[in-house]
């Protein structure tokens, strides 16, 4: 039984991402390269879609507070959806908020060059979650649970 490139696995986002994902920057489209000959005839600039959703692409800028290595911590989010996905948190500092993805899919990828390659993943997800007051304190360290009075 062989798996085809291009899989996508569905994951679930607390496993991908233990310590959550810092949003940086805003939701944009993801647009097709237009060439210098596209742009001189003023041809517009359109969007992708996804070859397999059928769904308009946007991406989005985040960061991984649990990678250790600091080229690999920022990475671009595809978000797949029909129109502009609305984040659900609000700003943590200018330009940065917590975030939690919904319908997280990893596709296996081999990033890097020459002899310095490594595995990596193209993440896409459905939208965002309304993050919950127990997924934020589990992530800080804590234990979820609420202190009892003495």
């Amino acid at each position: 039984m062989a798996i085809d490139k291009g899989h996508r696995f569905g994951i679930d986002f607390d496993d991908a991402f233990p310590q959550g994902l810092v949003m940086v920057g805003e939701v944009s489209p993801d647009k097709e390269y237009q060439s210098r000959e596209d742009r001189a005839a003023n041809r517009p600039v359109r969007q992708r879609v996804d070859e397999v959703t059928g769904k308009r692409q946007w991406k989005v800028m985040v960061t991984d507070p649990a990678e250790t290595r600091a080229k690999r911590a920022s990475f671009e989010i595809t978000l797949l959806a029909d129109v502009q996905p609305v984040p659900t948190t609000s700003e943590a500092l200018p330009g940065m908020r917590p975030i939690e993805l919904d319908g997280l899919t990893a596709e296996p990828r081999v990033a890097g060059q020459g002899e310095f390659k490594y595995q990596s993943y193209v993440f896409r997800a459905t939208g965002f979650k309304q993050a919950t007051s127990n997924a934020k304190t589990s992530r800080s360290g804590g234990t979820g649970e609420t202190p009892k009075a003495a």
